[in-house]
């Protein structure tokens, strides 16, 4: 006589159990809420939360096991991000209402204050990293994009967009200042942002070299320190230096007058993690959507996008982000 096995079977109500128990945990909640905009490795939750390593896995593991969380491979770290509620799966709505409830807790003040330690840290190690390579900053740049592989398509997104002649423009890390002749020849004032004394250096030089009498060099941090709005304001290769690039896209945004554009040229995503090294890189690119989604939470609108595949294997992605202006939208009413 043979014993029958009970067959084990998984049903819907396994997905909803999973994140129940996921959305039990006050400090799992928090993690969700920290995970909000931006992404972090188990160590850097770790610090966040002052825990430790081997709890903070344990955490993540039970957040991913009810896809709350999703991860990315960045070199030899790997990142976690907050994972978007899909309606039409079971527990989407389940999903999406938590993550809406989370979003209105507020973060204790030492949790937050953790974070911008961990922001600072991450700052640091691109400052040192500039501070320390600004006379090989054009070979180091060319082993991945140099600006002669996509100025011409900038230029042409640009130009499309026919700012007036009495429009201003404002560069976010200049580098070595290669892209401000041109901006200086479309925009009746340019200023440019760096917080690298040696890069900001090497901007000038070419300044005076080329006599661009309407540019100005401020060595400032363009997102917490007080600027005044332009009419476009550029980063090329810059995005992927900021800490929290989510929250840089959401402070860049607010430099754009109403009406204005927001250019950003990055690289797509990749796995090429010597680019960190070489290059002083904090993230190796970024996703298409995952731009247009910082940039829609940032109240800009998706525009033109255009994209280049290099023969080295990187793909760049040129963005246009408007910023509706009300005013016209009242007008029109």
């Amino acid at each position: 006589m043979s014993l029958r096995v009970p067959q084990i079977r998984h049903d819907d109500s396994d997905e909803l159990a999973a994140l129940c128990k996921a959305g039990g945990d006050p400090l799992r909640l928090n993690v969700l809420r920290v995970l909000a905009n931006d992404s972090f490795g188990v160590l850097e939750l770790a610090q966040i939360f002052a825990t430790g390593q081997s709890g903070m896995s344990h955490h993540l593991k039970v957040l991913a096991q009810a896809n709350l969380v999703a991860t990315r491979r960045e070199g030899n770290a790997i990142f976690y991000r907050r994972a978007l509620a899909q309606n039409e799966r079971v527990g989407g709505m389940l999903h999406a209402a938590l993550l809406a409830e989370v979003d209105e807790l507020e973060l204790p003040a030492e949790i937050a204050g953790r974070i911008a330690e961990v922001h600072a840290q991450r700052e640091a190690v691109s400052r040192d990293f500039f501070a320390r390579a600004a006379e090989k900053f054009q070979a180091q740049q060319d082993l991945i994009a140099g600006l002669p592989q996509y100025r011409d398509s900038v230029l042409a997104l640009l130009d499309a967009l026919g700012f007036e002649p009495d429009a201003t423009a404002l560069e976010v890390g200049p580098g070595d200042g290669g892209f401000l002749p041109d901006l200086a020849r479309r925009f009746s004032r340019v200023t440019a942002l760096d917080n690298s004394p040696a890069m900001l250096e090497l901007a000038r030089m070419r300044c005076n070299d080329e006599g661009l009498g309407n540019v100005e060099l401020r060595l400032t941090d363009a997102l917490n320190d007080e600027q005044a709005a332009a009419d476009c304001v550029v980063l090329n290769m810059v995005l992927h230096h900021f800490a929290a690039p989510a929250d840089a896209m959401k402070q860049l945004a607010q430099r754009v007058q109403p009406g204005g554009a927001l250019l950003v040229t990055e690289l797509c995503s990749h796995n090429q993690s010597w680019a960190r090294e070489a290059c002083g890189d904090l993230w190796l690119g970024f996703e298409q959507d995952d731009l247009a989604r910082w940039a829609n939470a940032a109240g800009l609108t998706p525009g033109e996008s255009l994209y280049i595949g290099l023969r080295n294997g990187f793909q760049i992605q040129v963005r246009h982000f408007a910023k509706p202006d009300s005013r016209s939208e009242l007008t029109h009413r």
